[in-house]
């Protein structure tokens, strides 16, 4: 048997004794200790071994939760290790053919040199250190919001647990934020959860429908290629997967033909009940548009901040229904995530969030509420960053100047490493990148020839090409096959957050160890090297 030891802090372990305390703590216990002295001596040995032997865990792979073995998240897998290997390895003076490891496998903002929104991080120290509302360093706007953030803390405190659904104050604040955010469409604070990241809201809300056997198994629609929190929570509940494959060949778009090919093949073998939509598109970068947004909610229907080129503009699911009527507004359950890690803001550590719910039952919604007091409350000053973001400062008022300079900062950089990205990617040749629209991410399709698929074996074709870009250049970027892609193609993901200088080295060095890769293996093919997508172009141009 596991022991779980759970001491809270201040309450040390109670002195060692002679005499086992238990029989005598819990009286009603007694009786049972006839049927532990019934063990014979053999029965003891097996479990304990000799003395002074190994004794035999518990908890081995052979007994550990098979569906937490089934759970793979490539953005912190082998290839992250790895790098990790090499970054101490160079902090230990060992030669590489590379100076530094570039981790441009994960979008971690602050971590790859973006620095914070002043106000935020104002509003948060105001919050966890109250005395310095005394101090005249700090503008009147952000102290007005940290004490409106205390008020309703208990004891107005931080350190404070906060109702299971968040702060009432920062709640009514992200009510506010969608109502102007979807120009008038009225938000309702009672349906707003504060949540640890978007991470924790997600899993919330499949923990709550996944349910049935067999055929009545709960399916879970996700795009291909998708952002492997989904694919990994799917495989921890034991829900089945439903892949629905986005049209590379028209810059990620949506195929209402596939999405219909993906629910009736699917409804052979499961209950098709949950739809997931990420926009902007991680890995992808793409932004949907808004015929694309009908087609999305008629399908659902019948069946049951950062966006950088210029003729894109963001979409809410919830906007859209409101403007297609009642009869889809009324009835169609939808449930939306943010966080205070993406966007300008690139708060990862705070883990904050939050989730808005439409149309859920009242008694689903119940048990919604007591399924997220398990785990207590979200951090509360991640809920305290997550109403900076939702609060910003206003015209009026003193940081909006500060402010507005940074966010649009921010923005414009990250547009601007947006284009450079696509347009380096696709100089080189057998790689082919669509327009970054949207996020902080690029996956472009790479050509990989025959002779290192062959000899990858076990390994998939990107991640033997991403390994050795690793091992060369010290570039960490995340294998296409962790995200999910059509059968024979390749792609990997790589953030876009590094610095507009280190990008363009990162990229400059991508370039010429790819152009080397293909020299390496493609010695014996003489032939142009080229993506499927020139394939599938140059077939679908010949006359009929």
């Amino acid at each position: 048997m596991l022991l779980l030891k759970h001491f809270a802090r201040g309450c040390p372990p109670a002195p060692r004794r002679a005499a086992p305390l238990w029989p005598s703590v819990w009286p009603h216990a007694r009786g049972q200790t006839a049927g532990l002295k019934r063990f014979s001596t053999a029965e003891a040995s097996v479990r304990t071994g000799a003395p002074g032997s190994p004794r035999e865990r518990c908890l081995t792979m052979a007994t550990v939760n098979p569906h937490v073995k089934a759970v793979e998240y490539a953005v912190r897998g082998p290839i992250v290790t790895r790098a990790g290997d090499l970054e101490r390895a160079l902090r230990q003076g060992q030669n590489q053919s590379f100076t530094e490891v570039i981790k441009a496998n994960i979008g971690d903002a602050h971590a790859m040199g973006q620095q914070p929104i002043t106000f935020l991080r104002q509003v948060v120290a105001l919050c966890c250190f109250p005395e310095l509302l005394e101090s005249p360093s700090f503008p009147d706007d952000a102290k007005q919001r940290a004490q409106r953030i205390l008020q309703d803390c208990g004891g107005q405190s931080l350190g404070s647990y906060s109702a299971s659904q968040g702060v009432e104050c920062i709640r009514r604040d992200i009510a506010d934020y969608i109502t102007h955010r979807d120009q008038g469409v009225p938000s309702d604070w009672n349906n707003i959860y504060l949540t640890t990241g978007a991470s924790d809201g997600i899993m919330s809300i499949l923990k709550l429908i996944v349910s049935g056997q067999g055929s009545s198994r709960t399916g879970v629609m996700i795009p291909i290629p998708q952002y492997p929190l989904y694919s990994a929570a799917i495989s921890e509940l034991e829900a089945v997967h439903i892949n629905y494959y986005l049209d590379e060949d028209h810059c990620w778009a949506l195929d209402i033909e596939e999405l219909q090919r993906a629910y009736l093949t699917a409804k052979q073998q499961c209950q098709p009940r949950v739809l997931c939509i990420i926009n902007p598109g991680n890995p992808t970068g793409r932004t949907l548009g808004f015929m694309l947004f009908l087609y999305y909610i008629y399908f659902i229907f019948v069946y049951q901040d950062n966006v950088y080129a210029l003729d894109c503009r963001f979409h809410s699911f919830k906007k859209v229904l409101y403007e297609m009527g009642p009869e889809y507004f009324n009835n169609v359950e939808l449930a939306s995530f943010h966080s205070t890690s993406k966007g300008y803001t690139g708060e990862c550590g705070f883990r904050g969030g939050y989730m808005e719910v439409l149309n859920m039952d009242p008694q689903v919604e119940a048990q919604l509420v007591k399924l997220l007091s398990v785990r207590l409350c979200p951090p509360v000053p991640g809920q305290a960053a997550m109403d900076v973001i939702v609060n910003p400062p206003k015209v009026h008022e003193p940081s909006y100047a500060q402010f507005t300079k940074e966010k649009n900062s921010v923005l414009d950089v990250l547009a601007h490493k947006a284009m450079l990205t696509e347009r380096i990617l696709n100089s080189v040749p057998g790689i082919k990148c669509n327009p970054v629209q949207g996020a902080m991410y690029a996956f472009p399709q790479i050509f990989i020839p025959p002779r290192a698929i062959q000899e990858s074996r076990s390994l998939a074709p990107d991640m033997l090409y991403c390994l050795k870009l690793l091992e060369e250049t010290g570039i960490c970027v995340v294998p296409g096959s962790g995200f999910g892609q059509r059968e024979g193609t390749f792609h990997f993901r790589m953030t876009i957050l590094p610095s507009p200088e280190k990008l363009e080295v990162l990229l400059g060095q991508l370039k010429e160890f790819h152009l080397r890769f293909l020299e390496e293996y493609s010695q014996q093919e003489p032939q142009i090297p080229r993506t499927a997508h020139d394939q599938h172009r140059e077939t679908s141009e010949q006359p009929a």
